[in-house]
C-alpha cells in the first residue's frame, strides 16, 4: 500500500469527524495549501499543537488528527481569506516532511470509521445536554438531523467539541475508538464542568 501524504495545519484546536472548522488564512504557506486543496478537491490534516515552542523541527503535535475538507470561503473584517471546513476522518500521523515554502506535510494512516452504535439510555443525560447545546449552535451544523441524536459516536463527538474542556481532554476523546468509551469519559468530565 502506498503512503498517503496530506498537508498539515497544526492548530490549538481539536477537530472531530463531522465537526465545523472556521479559519482565517494569511500565511503564504497556508494560502498555497488552500489553493492546492481547492484545485485538487483534497483534504488537509488538523493536528493539535501541544508544544508551540519554535525550534528547527517546528511545533510538537499529537499523533492523531482529523482530515478536513474546505466547504466554503469568506472574507474577514480585515479583508483576509477565511475558510469553512468540515472534519472527515481520523488518522494517525506516521511521519512529517517540510516543503520549501514551510508547509508541513504528513504521511498518514487513516483510522477505522467508528461503528454505528445507538445511544444507550444510560447516557441519556448527555443526549439532553447536547440537545440544549444544539439549540444554541445549530447553525454550525447545517446537515443536522434529529436522528443523529441517537448515534453514540455523533453525540460524543459533538459534546467533545462543544463543551468547555481542556484541549488535552478533547484530544483524549478524539483518540477513543469506541463511541461508548468516549461517552463514559465525558460522564467522568461532567462534575468538573459543573464546578466551573
Amino acid at each position: 500500500m502506498s503512503e498517503e501524504w496530506i498537508p498539515l495545519f497544526p492548530l490549538k484546536t481539536v477537530l472531530f469527524p463531522d465537526g465545523p472548522l472556521r479559519l482565517q488564512i494569511f500565511e503564504p504557506r497556508y494560502i498555497d495549501m488552500v489553493r492546492e486543496c481547492t484545485s485538487q478537491d483534497s483534504e488537509f490534516g488538523v493536528v493539535l499543537v501541544v508544544d508551540d515552542e519554535s525550534n528547527e523541527e517546528g511545533s510538537t503535535t499529537t499523533r492523531v488528527g482529523t482530515t478536513a475538507r474546505i466547504v466554503d470561503f469568506f472574507t474577514t473584517d480585515k479583508g483576509l481569506l477565511g475558510i469553512e471546513a468540515r472534519g472527515e476522518s481520523k488518522f494517525e500521523l506516521l511521519k512529517t516532511s517540510v516543503r520549501d515554502n514551510g508547509l508541513v506535510t504528513g504521511s498518514i494512516k487513516r483510522l477505522p470509521v467508528e461503528p454505528g452504535v445507538p445511544l444507550d439510555p444510560a447516557f441519556g443525560v448527555l443526549g439532553t445536554i447536547l440537545q440544549r447545546l444544539m439549540e444554541q449552535a445549530g447553525d454550525q451544523y447545517p446537515d443536522f438531523d434529529a436522528q443523529l441524536m441517537d448515534d453514540a459516536s455523533w453525540v460524543g463527538c459533538r459534546l467533545a467539541e462543544m463543551l468547555p474542556l481542556e484541549l488535552i481532554q478533547k484530544q483524549v476523546l478524539l483518540e477513543c475508538q469506541e463511541p461508548e468509551s468516549r461517552l463514559e469519559q465525558l460522564t467522568r468530565f461532567l462534575p468538573d464542568l459543573q464546578q466551573q
